[in-house]
Parts: C-alpha cells; sequence; structure tokens
C-alpha cells in the first residue's frame, strides 16, 4: 500500500519538473554578424617607392673657352640623372558593389572613385663637363604628388583586384651649379648657381592593385601605378651665370610607383544583417 503511494508521489513529481523545464524560453541567439560589402566611404594611407626614366638633355655655350682654343665652347649632353625614392601619404575614396554582377567573380563587380596626396623624396642629381672643364651640376626633385582616380574591380568576397586610372599633377624642381676653377680656360674662374622651373604637370596615371578586407571595415592593398609626365622644360640658365655662359635643358619623365596601403571603411550605409532561420 505504501509502496504504490510512494511510486505515484514521485511520478507527481517528475512531471512537474519536466513541466515546468518545458515552460522555461529557449535561450536567445546572439545577433548574426552584417553581411560584408565593398559598398562604403574609406580613408586610408599608403606609402611604397617610386623610380622614373626618360631622357634629361642639356645643352650650354661657354665662351671663356675661347681665350684658350679661339672658339667658344658649346655642348650637348644627356644626364642619366631620374629621381627616385619613397612616396607615401593619404587617401579617401568611395565603392559601390554590384552584387548582381557575377559573371567573373562570386560576389560581383566594385566601382569606386578615390583621391591621394603624397610626399615624396624623389631625386637625383647628374654631373654634365663643358669641354674647358667647366661642371654644371643639375640637381632635380619632385616634392609632392596628388591626383583623382576611377576604380573598377571585381570581388570575391573579402578579395578585390582592381584596376585604376585617371589624373594626377607633380610639383617638379631644378637646381643647377655652373663652376670652372679658372685652371683650364686660360685663368678665367666662373661659379653661377640658380633656381630652374619649378613647375606643376598634369599627367595621366593608370595601374592596378590587390586589395584583401581583414575585418569588415579594415583592409590592406598593394598597387602599381604608371605616370607620363610628358616633356618638362628645366630652365635656361643664362640670366644666373657669368654673362655669355648659359645652360638650359628639357627632359622626358615616366614614373613607375609600387605601394602598399591600408583602409578603414565607414559602415554609413552597411547592409541589414543576415536573418538566421531555425
Amino acid at each position: 500500500m505504501y509502496r504504490k503511494i510512494f511510486l505515484a508521489s514521485a511520478g507527481a513529481i517528475v512531471l512537474s519538473g519536466s513541466a515546468a523545464l518545458a515552460a522555461e524560453p529557449a535561450p536567445t541567439p546572439p545577433p548574426p554578424a552584417p553581411a560584408f560589402t565593398w559598398t562604403g566611404i574609406y580613408a586610408g594611407g599608403q606609402i611604397g617607392y617610386a623610380w622614373t626614366t626618360g631622357n634629361n638633355y642639356w645643352n650650354g655655350y661657354d665662351p671663356y673657352f675661347f681665350a684658350v682654343t679661339g672658339s667658344p665652347a658649346y655642348i650637348n649632353t644627356s644626364l642619366y640623372n631620374n629621381p627616385n625614392g619613397v612616396i607615401g601619404g593619404a587617401n579617401v575614396g568611395y565603392n559601390y558593389q554590384f552584387n548582381q554582377l557575377t559573371w567573373f567573380s562570386s560576389s560581383g563587380i566594385v566601382l569606386g572613385i578615390e583621391g591621394s596626396v603624397d610626399g615624396t623624396s624623389l631625386s637625383n642629381t647628374g654631373v654634365a663637363a663643358f669641354p674647358d672643364g667647366t661642371l654644371a651640376t643639375v640637381h632635380s626633385n619632385s616634392d609632392v604628388q596628388g591626383g583623382i582616380r576611377g576604380r573598377l574591380g571585381i570581388a570575391w568576397d573579402r578579395l578585390l583586384i582592381y584596376a585604376t586610372g585617371g589624373v594626377t599633377w607633380g610639383g617638379f624642381n631644378t637646381n643647377v651649379t655652373i663652376a670652372n676653377a679658372g685652371l683650364s680656360n686660360g685663368g678665367f674662374p666662373l661659379f653661377a648657381s640658380g633656381s630652374g622651373v619649378s613647375t606643376t604637370r598634369t599627367a595621366g596615371t593608370v595601374g592596378g592593385g590587390i586589395q584583401y578586407a581583414v575585418t569588415n571595415n579594415w583592409s590592406v592593398r598593394a598597387e602599381y601605378r604608371y605616370t607620363d609626365w610628358g616633356t618638362i622644360n628645366q630652365g635656361n640658365f643664362g640670366a644666373f651665370a657669368v654673362p655669355g655662359v648659359y645652360f638650359n635643358g628639357q627632359r622626358t619623365l615616366y614614373q613607375n610607383q609600387v605601394q602598399v596601403g591600408f583602409d578603414y571603411k565607414f559602415d554609413l550605409w552597411a547592409p541589414p544583417p543576415v536573418v538566421a532561420k531555425y
């Protein structure tokens, strides 16, 4: 009799406990992370190296050579002093990702626009010698460059491969020193120095790069660009030299640069979170 009462009581307790557990709400899952997108405004920085090629042509006239030979000295020469150095600065831009355009990728096409400003240490020095021993030392440098470019890329989720092109500008400076101790030109020493044409050039630039989003906001990149600066007038230095002596030149300049950088994307128009289905 007592055994039956005990078993009935125990069963009631178990059933009541199960009902209480069943009545407790299930734990709320954490909110899902937002879907990644390249769409948004971004800003960042970059640093790298730039090197240039092209002809640096100079010509000049030194009448003091007449004292030694009975005829003046002319010079026509090319100086191989193309500037190269570190280039780095900051950028800001905007990308828009077309998720429906997946012909070549898994995530769509990315179209963007970017502006950048770089400080540079591009510089070099060349020396030209007149037949009478007069030396003309030419120092060239570019201290700042910048521009605005379009970007067209193919996205594979967080990986972006892109082409870029647009307009760029740069500041270029030339300084020349002309000197002769007088040992080879009949005892007529001369020394003169002056600044050539300081000019700002605009040019077209093209290139490409690869970018990877480490998080939904931070990304890293590597980029190459080629710029054709055209022909740059470097100045006529007759006004700075001893009367009768002149030295002037022009150069063509083609620039290559490689840079690595980082960007932070602002989620002003972030896509909605992915809704999990249970």
